[in-house]
C-alpha cells in the first residue's frame, strides 16, 4: 500500500507570507516606538502639506536662521497628530519651537517622508 503525500499548504503559507508579514510588523513598531534621538528646533515654517495617495501625513519644512542676514537652514519634519497639525497652521510665518523625536529606519514613507515627527509645538512670540 502506497502512501500519497498531500501539500502542506498551510506550512507553505506560515513561511512564505505570515512569518514575513509578522516579522515586518514587529520592525515597523519597533522603529515608530523607539526613539534615536529627541529635541527642540525654532524658526519659521514655511511649508506645511497633507499630502500622500493613501497614506495622508503633514509634511512640513522650517526655516532656521542662526543671525539675521545669513543663509536659512531647512529643517524638515513630518505630523502624525492632527491636532499638532492644527496649531502649526494657526502659528505659519510666526516664529515657533518643533520638539520633535528622530525614529530612524522605518521601513516605508506611508507613516512620513521624513525621519523627524514633531510632537509639540509652541509659539515664540
Amino acid at each position: 500500500m502506497e502512501v500519497v503525500k498531500k501539500p502542506r499548504w498551510g506550512l507553505w503559507l506560515l513561511g512564505v507570507v505570515v512569518i514575513p508579514a509578522a516579522l515586518f510588523a514587529t520592525y515597523t513598531w519597533i522603529t515608530l516606538s523607539w526613539s534615536y534621538s529627541s529635541g527642540e528646533r525654532a524658526g519659521f515654517v514655511q511649508k506645511f502639506s497633507h499630502k500622500g495617495w493613501v497614506c495622508k501625513t503633514w509634511e512640513g519644512e522650517m526655516a532656521m536662521v542662526s543671525m539675521p542676514g545669513t543663509m536659512s537652514e531647512k529643517f524638515y519634519f513630518t505630523v502624525r497628530d492632527d491636532a499638532i497639525a492644527t496649531e502649526i497652521n494657526k502659528l505659519l510665518g510666526k516664529k515657533v519651537t518643533l520638539t520633535y523625536e528622530q525614529h530612524r529606519g522605518v521601513p516605508t514613507s506611508c507613516f512620513g517622508d521624513t525621519e523627524y515627527f514633531v510632537t509639540a509645538v509652541k509659539s515664540l512670540e
